[in-house]
């Protein structure tokens, strides 16, 4: 008898199967935003619901998990949803990106460029790129329906006219398959190339707002600007103060003398830059970066 008191992976099988249904249909039509039954979940609604609904979905006692928050795999967040999963599902978990079957992550995606068979689970605030421009969820889904997309384009000519530069440091909208524009998650800017043609299958859930959204793999995914205002990513200041490194995303850590000192955002990578084994393919190194 399993040593569960409960359904397998904690959600019942009909929650599990309407989960899957609705990915599939969220993966058949990119990009575009699928309605589905958000469960109770023993974590607070906007502590990562949805990608834990969906991780719990599709985990089996073979997978290989890995979470992620903001880059970290021990910040208290993504150590306690780790333990969750390994508890109700019995799966391994890791910490390297290249390890896992299933990487749920919050707001960044893996340095290290993801191969086919890999899936990259996203937790989403906010799944409506429209919200700013139009707060009305039914004229939103109609502007959806219709391609409609002026009133964004119309936000982002304004800020780099009053600005000369978008002001959107994190979940810069994206247009998937040329049909429909995406949020991508709260990602920093410097991750959105990673998503154009990746090898992954990328799943992004918002509990709170009862969404699931998808990038199959090969999928183009192109974020919105002008052809004279290009699209940039963050410029990257400074080196890693332990490792040196200053070809991937850096956090900037605050110090005592006013200083900033810059690290590594990726952990499971900068462990790997650490021990001399931070060798593997990244997204900067095939044409993925600034």
């Amino acid at each position: 008898m399993p040593r569960w008191r409960y359904s397998y992976a904690f959600l019942d099988p009909f929650a599990k199967r309407e989960v899957r249904r609705r990915l599939l249909k969220a993966v058949a039509i990119p990009g575009h935003q699928v309605p589905f039954a958000s469960r109770e979940m023993p974590v607070a609604r906007g502590w990562g619901t949805g990608g834990l609904q969906v991780t719990l979905s599709l985990v089996g006692p073979r997978d290989v998990v890995k979470v992620m928050d903001q880059g970290a795999d021990d910040s208290v967040n993504a150590a306690n949803l780790r333990r969750f999963i390994r508890e109700v599902s019995g799966a391994q978990t890791t910490r390297d990106a290249l390890e896992a079957t299933l990487i749920q992550s919050r707001h960044r995606i893996p340095e290290e460029r993801l191969k086919e068979g890999q899936i990259l689970i996203l937790q989403v605030p906010i799944p409506e790129p429209l919200r700013y421009v139009e707060p009305s969820e039914r004229k939103a889904r109609e502007l959806h329906a219709l391609g409609d997309y002026s009133a964004l384009w119309v936000d982002i000519f304004e800020e780099h006219a009053l600005l000369g530069r978008s002001r959107k440091g994190a979940a810069y909208p994206v247009l998937v398959h040329g049909r429909y524009v995406m949020d991508p998650s709260p990602i920093p800017r410097w991750d959105i190339p990673k998503l154009h043609q990746a090898q992954h299958l990328t799943l992004f859930g918002a509990g709170r707002e009862k969404r699931l959204y998808a990038v199959p793999p090969y999928t183009r995914v192109e974020p919105l600007a002008f052809r004279d205002r290009p699209f940039r990513p963050e410029p990257i200041r400074g080196r890693c103060r332990r490792s040196g490194a200053h070809h991937v995303f850096l956090n900037a850590i605050p110090q005592e003398d006013g200083t900033l000192a810059y690290e590594v955002s990726d952990q499971g990578y900068l462990e790997k830059l650490l021990a001399g084994q931070g060798t593997g393919e990244l997204f900067l190194e095939v044409g993925h970066g600034p």
